[in-house]
């Protein structure tokens, strides 16, 4: 009996091995209508989370905190400048001018909420 569980483990990790490095497919991120985008900040999470943008184009941010936890103040996007100290229940503009071809880490002050900006 022992011999058939380790045996099944064995392929279920395989199966999640090859899964993971090669099946895997990040999701499409959400893209800006009129190069307008809103994100929320609330419950813990940026929604949406992930932001596909184009190489050259610039691109508005509207972010809105909903969330009054300290850690919401903050709007941090590594790579770009970005810096934004929101207040609650305000749309705050966060404008990004012809962004290089990366991906950028957004978060809050203390990496508590995480997105992702990706330039193609």
């Amino acid at each position: 009996m022992s011999t058939l569980l380790v045996n099944g483990l064995g392929v279920m990790m395989i199966a999640a091995t090859i899964w993971w490095f090669w099946l895997w497919k990040p999701k499409q991120g959400a893209q800006a209508s009129n190069g307008v985008l809103l994100i929320t900040v609330a419950n813990g999470t940026y929604t949406p989370s992930t932001i596909d943008a184009v190489e050259g184009e610039a691109i508005t941010l509207e972010v809105v905190r909903e969330d009054a936890s300290p850690c919401a103040e903050f709007f941090i996007i590594d790579g770009l400048g970005v810096n934004v100290q929101l207040s609650l229940h305000t749309r705050e503009q966060v404008v990004i001018n012809a962004p290089q071809p990366g991906d950028y880490p957004m978060h809050c002050q203390m990496n508590m909420y995480q997105g992702v900006l990706r330039v193609r």
